[in-house]
């Protein structure tokens, strides 16, 4: 069996107690950074063996995780915050055991998206999740007009090294729309930001989020 297992995205005690046992009964922990999963493990008195599982060598640990699950093995899959597939390694590994037709289950649990929606103030009806903007600016903007005309909350990841510019885009194109900049969720120094894009895009001009952040832009009315 693989187990997709959900980790914190910050606070390590955000974990639930089923997880908790995946992996103390896993015969192997693929995981995107081994250095960061040994963090998690150790504050929770876990040793298991570790496999490193990132987005350059998915495409070849799919394989190898697929036979030794074919072989009898227990596999638990993490990554390093939040859901695996998610903006993160594991989708290829799942497609793999869908075509060998072995089993698979994946765990409810930590996600920065539903938070930082909740917590955003802004209509959560609906929404729509972008993944993380693009780094080339036309593409950004462009992804960003498009959040603008969608009648939905659109939610992404975001760069603390971009997001200013980010929202200097959204405050030249709508500059009275809400939006919303959630950072550092669960973790210390958490913190939502709220206001119009031309509000938040002059709070970042003078002292730019650091951190995970995730970028929330309310819907068209129109």
């Amino acid at each position: 069996m693989l187990t997709l297992v959900p980790t914190p995205v910050g606070n390590l005690e955000d974990i639930t107690l089923r997880a908790l046992r995946i992996l103390r009964e896993a015969d192997c922990i693929a995981a995107e950074d081994t250095r960061h999963a040994a963090i998690l493990l150790k504050h929770h008195a876990i040793s298991r063996p570790l496999v490193s599982l990132h987005e350059h060598n998915e495409a070849q640990r799919a394989d190898e995780i697929a036979s030794r699950l074919a072989a009898g093995e227990n596999i638990a899959l993490l990554t390093d915050a939040g859901t695996p597939g998610i903006s993160d390694p594991g989708f290829r590994v799942v497609r793999e055991c869908i075509a060998r037709g072995l089993e698979f289950t994946v765990l409810p649990g930590p996600s920065s998206i539903l938070p930082a929606l909740v917590g955003s103030g802004l209509p959560l009806h609906e929404f729509y999740f972008g993944g993380f903007l693009p780094v080339k600016s036309g593409r950004r903007k462009n992804i960003l007009e498009g959040a603008l005309a969608r009648r939905e909350t659109s939610i992404f990841f975001e760069s603390p090294h971009r997001i200013a510019r980010s929202l200097a885009v959204l405050a030249e194109l709508a500059p009275g729309r809400e939006v919303c900049v959630a950072r550092e969720l669960s973790k210390k120094f958490e913190e939502y930001w709220r206001g119009t894009a031309a509000e938040l895009s002059a709070r970042a001009e003078k002292q730019p989020p650091r951190g995970e952040i995730c970028l929330l832009i309310a819907g068209s009315e129109d």
